[in-house]
């Protein structure tokens, strides 16, 4: 096709200039998301499955490797500039179906990143507050409240000011991290081999069935009935799910092979699967070794609500606090105690905080991908200091909602990881399915398939047992819905033409010619009714023009309407001695003829817009303006170029006749 205006758009991600790293430095952008779990993960794992942790861990790690890391490692073929999976599903459906999806994504999306920031800051919160030095002086009502508050306006006003080095400054977090931590669960471990003891009290009450926990599944503690109770346990650790969606995100920064193409970087995406590979493996890891760690050593009353332990576990350990047989913790380690374990909260803290600016970015990314492009935001919505402001209050207010508590959010949050991987396995489903050919049982990928099934069962589970988190994700759903109406009414009368597109170099010549007559009449046409020379005929005789004033007809021919921004795709005929304009991939009637009459001002004398008179009424051709792209055309037309060009002397006149 020739183009007029509007050449090939390039990828949006390439436009951004994006500085690329070694994917291990890149991982550490993702790990501040995904590892920094390892602060609340064991007390809520404790809280859902109390001593049976370790085996629903294990459940958890094998949906890790065998589940989320091949589903995640297609997804990053598919989506090598880090549109992920809500990209996928929007290429694989289209309409108003394809948008009303994504907006619900895009509701449990929100509802991850958002509550990544206010839960990762609650349990900073709570790190500080426990740590000795500050322990009884924050001791006043609303201590945790205030603190999770101002971490947040930190972290927006971080994100305002501007930021930048975000890779050099992850790969020291979450080097520091990960090394206390293999410190802490690593001697714990070795402390274990050493002590059997704790091993053999942990595992006589498994086999009593005092598993520390609330269920009602009986006290057999055969391991078929255990292994059961965990597979029915275990979407309540989903938590330790996350940080598959920020991996795939983060793929514009990991660099490729040296000259590969922007059309196959395989480069990009090889590095990007070692990327979650190592993430996937490094933080099975530590979930399995802390999970037996603190079931092993902490006396479960020390892990309950307001135990000394709750919400961090592992930082109980690194300062030397009582084990569960009542001898000091520093037996684990003579380092563990007062300096160790400041060291660790200080560590804790920092990575809990850039956790919610991971989490910030992400959402700065994910928003102006979508809702502006659907006409579903403002302008502005493609800025990034507004969204950091509105974010910031939605942050707080969150955190206020939820009186800052790591426990009450953990629902939500799991709501929000899980529906977003379940999207993805989905998103594979569908796509592994339009690749193959042949029989239904060959063009479905069984594997894949085992793998959405088990994305779904857990997804469900987890709303099922906690349905307050599906609440929440419904609550921002909701808002995400209703705003993107208001939004898409209010702009409504935007033209949104980004250029013309020509079918071949003669209608690119013949649009051209055009543009050369003096007094041009456009008459919008729907074929089949009646032929070109029998409405010229019946135009010029109820208008009232003669022969020597030339028409010129419309055909628009309506694409998909859902879309907001348009590039109509002209072809240009003369038929019978007039001038056919054949408008093909329009959103909406009104706007392509009002384009088309505007572009045709620039040159010579504005044209005269001719339409007869519609039976429709006004409100059933509002609504099928704003659905459906027609209805009302006359009116809608004149309102949209009155719009678009406020010089009387330019604008293309309306005639109803």
């Amino acid at each position: 096709m020739d183009h007029d205006q509007s050449a090939p758009k390039e990828n949006p991600q390439e436009s951004h200039g994006h500085t690329q790293s070694f994917w291990l430095w890149v991982m550490c952008l993702t790990g501040v998301d995904y590892f920094s779990t390892l602060g609340y993960q064991p007390s809520i794992a404790f809280e859902a499955t109390g001593i049976l942790t370790p085996f629903a861990t294990m459940i958890l790690v094998v949906v890790t490797l065998f589940g989320a890391l091949p589903v995640y490692s297609y997804v990053a073929g598919k989506s090598p500039y880090g549109q992920g999976s809500i990209a996928m599903l929007e290429k694989l459906m289209h309409g108003w179906t394809a948008k009303l999806l994504v907006l619900i994504l895009l509701g449990f999306a929100a509802t991850d990143f958002v509550i990544t920031k206010t839960l990762s800051a609650a349990d900073a919160a709570k790190h500080i507050i426990e740590n000795p030095i500050l322990k009884g002086r924050l001791t006043w009502d609303g201590a945790q409240m205030a603190i999770t508050m101002f971490l947040l306006v930190m972290l927006g006003a971080m994100f305002l000011r501007g930021f930048t080095e975000v890779i050099g400054l992850a790969v020291g977090i979450v080097g520091a991290y990960l090394l206390l931590n293999l410190i802490v669960v690593g001697s714990g471990l070795h402390y274990l081999s050493q002590h059997g003891e704790h091993f053999d009290h942990w595992l006589a009450e498994v086999e009593a069935g005092r598993w520390h926990f609330e269920h009602h599944f009986g006290t057999s503690a055969s391991p078929w009935h255990i292994a059961l109770v965990c597979v029915l346990l275990f979407p309540s650790l989903a938590l330790g799910l996350s940080g598959f969606e920020t991996g795939v995100a983060v793929m514009p920064l990991v660099q490729g092979d040296t000259g590969e193409s922007a059309a196959e970087p395989n480069g990009r995406i090889r590095n990007t699967r070692y990327l979650l590979l190592t993430a996937a493996l490094i933080m099975s890891a530590f979930l399995l070794g802390s999970s037996l760690v603190v079931s092993t050593l902490i006396s479960p009353s020390a892990l309950e609500k307001n135990g000394p332990a709750f919400e961090r576990a592992l930082a109980y350990l690194a300062h030397g606090e009582k084990l569960i047989d009542g001898s000091p913790g520093s037996q684990i380690n003579p380092m563990f105690g007062f300096a160790f374990g400041t060291i660790y909260d200080i560590s804790t803290v920092v990575i809990l905080w850039f956790a919610g600016a991971s989490a910030m970015a992400g959402l700065l990314n994910l928003v102006p991908q979508y809702l502006p492009r659907y006409g579903m935001a403002p302008d502005w919505a493609g800025a990034i200091r507004p969204l950091v402001v509105l974010f910031t209050v939605i942050n707080l207010f969150v955190t206020w909602q939820f009186n800052a508590s790591v426990q009450a959010q953990s629902n939500a949050y799991a709501t929000g990881v899980l529906m977003l991987m379940t999207s993805a396995c989905v998103a594979t489903l569908i796509d592994r399915w339009r690749e193959n050919e042949g029989p239904w049982y060959v063009r479905l990928s069984w594997p894949f398939a085992l793998i959405t099934v088990v994305f779904v069962y857990t997804t469900l589970a987890n709303m099922i047992e906690k349905p307050d988190g599906l609440v929440i994700a419904l609550w921002f759903i909701f808002a995400i819905v209703v705003s993107s109406i208001v939004s898409r009414f209010m702009r409504s009368t935007e033209l949104r033409i980004q250029g013309l597109e020509f079918v071949d170099a003669q209608s690119h010549f013949l649009w051209d010619s055009m543009k050369m007559l003096e007094f041009p009449v456009l008459v919008p046409h729907r074929p089949g009714s009646r032929s070109i020379r029998e409405k010229e005929e019946s135009i010029r005789k109820e208008h009232r023009l003669g022969p020597e004033v030339p028409i010129v007809f419309i055909e628009a021919n309506l694409g998909d309407t859902s879309e907001f921004y348009q590039t109509p795709v002209i072809e240009v005929t003369q038929e019978e001695g007039v001038f056919i304009l054949r408008i093909h991939r329009c959103a909406s009637i009104a706007h392509t003829i009002a384009a088309m009459a505007l572009e045709l001002s620039k040159v010579g004398t504005p044209p005269e817009i001719h339409f007869g008179w519609s039976d429709e009424s006004p409100i059933a051709a509002n609504i099928g303006f704003l659905l459906f792209g027609q209805g009302n055309v006359p009116w809608l037309v004149r309102e949209l170029i009155l719009e678009a060009e406020p010089d009387p002397a330019k604008q293309p006149r309306v005639v109803i006749g």
